[in-house]
């Protein structure tokens, strides 16, 4: 197991200052002057020209990719162009509403998507199994963005179950702090639990037709113990892969999900710093998301190694 870890950790290294030089070059090439933007209706070409050269940006690229890498080594993210407010603190004020948002989305997708997945899998071809593959087909259909405009139309507006919008901090009001999430969190489940669903079916589907499975219920074993600790736990080796998989698509969507349900994130803050040209905070709010990237995908491949003894037996 230490092997894996420190296999995987070796191969985050590259990946990451691939990352970070791809982000940088590419924020690049969008139109627009982040001079302009700072000054907003005073520009003029000479204040342009002298805030470019304060804020570093008349140098060449490489130069500026070095000295910002540098910097990131040195633990400094740098600083707002608009606000000169340090985006380490702009980040751990943002960071905790995008990671619990994520959190409950995981919890939603992974105990909705698989429960439903097992059960579409033991009642193969009845209703429930129809339901099920009608209803992944749906989620993965319809956009995050989307749903969620549903979601608010029915539960905020018609209802008035749950807030349109807004974000209550979880050390203020827990219950608030769960209403102001779960409209969200479900937006961005719904893709990511209908994805589950399909592969834990499939995967159920395989174990089922295997011969322990039926040896298990010829000796008397009970229905659920067959299903809860024979068949899930061979199955979830490609259910916990996926997981692992799809928690960088949920980071991804965050960005559009916080903007929908106007919570205070970081995808939020990079959608607002892309249109204020504001290189550095998209920079550190991307390199963020692609570090969470890596450890969850680190995580699940630690889960699935545990969870196989072949795995186990090659990394050892």
């Amino acid at each position: 197991m230490t092997n894996l870890v420190l296999r995987r950790l070796l191969l985050a290294v590259p990946m990451l200052i691939g990352v970070s030089i791809v982000v940088f070059f590419l924020l690049r090439l969008v139109p627009g002057d982040p001079a302009a933007a700072v000054l907003g209706v005073n520009a003029t070409p000479a204040l342009e020209a002298q805030v470019r050269h304060d804020l570093g940006l008349d140098e060449p690229i490489y130069v500026q990719y070095g000295k910002w890498i540098g910097d990131i080594f040195h633990g400094n993210m740098g600083h707002d162009y608009t606000s000169s407010q340090a985006i380490t603190d702009m980040l751990g004020q943002r960071l905790p509403v995008t990671i619990e948002l994520a959190i409950l989305a995981l919890l939603i997708a992974v105990i909705g998507g698989v429960t439903i997945g097992v059960i579409a899998a033991v009642r193969q071809g009845g209703i429930i199994d129809s339901f099920a593959r009608g209803l992944s087909v749906l989620g993965i259909a319809i956009p995050d963005f989307a749903f969620g405009l549903v979601l608010i139309l029915g539960f905020a507006l018609t209802f008035r179950i749950f807030p349109i919008s807004g974000f209550v901090p979880l050390t203020q009001d827990f219950g608030q702090n769960l209403r102001s999430l779960i409209l969200p969190a479900v937006a961005l489940a719904a893709g990511f639990g209908s994805v589950l669903i399909r592969i834990t079916r499939g995967a159920m589907l395989d174990v089922l037709a295997d011969d322990f499975i039926r040896f298990g219920r010829a000796v008397g074993m009970s229905e659920w113990r067959v299903i809860s600790r024979h068949a899930l736990r061979n199955a979830s080796v490609p259910i916990v892969t996926v997981i692992g998989l799809q928690v960088g698509g949920v980071l991804g969507a965050t960005v559009i999900v916080e903007q929908v349900f106007s919570l205070p994130g970081i995808g939020a803050l990079a959608v607002d710093s892309v249109l204020n040209r504001d290189y550095p905070v998209v920079q550190a709010t991307l390199l963020v998301l692609a570090v969470m990237y890596v450890i969850a995908s680190l995580g699940a491949d630690v889960v699935a190694t545990a969870l196989n003894p072949k795995l186990r037996k090659a990394m050892a």
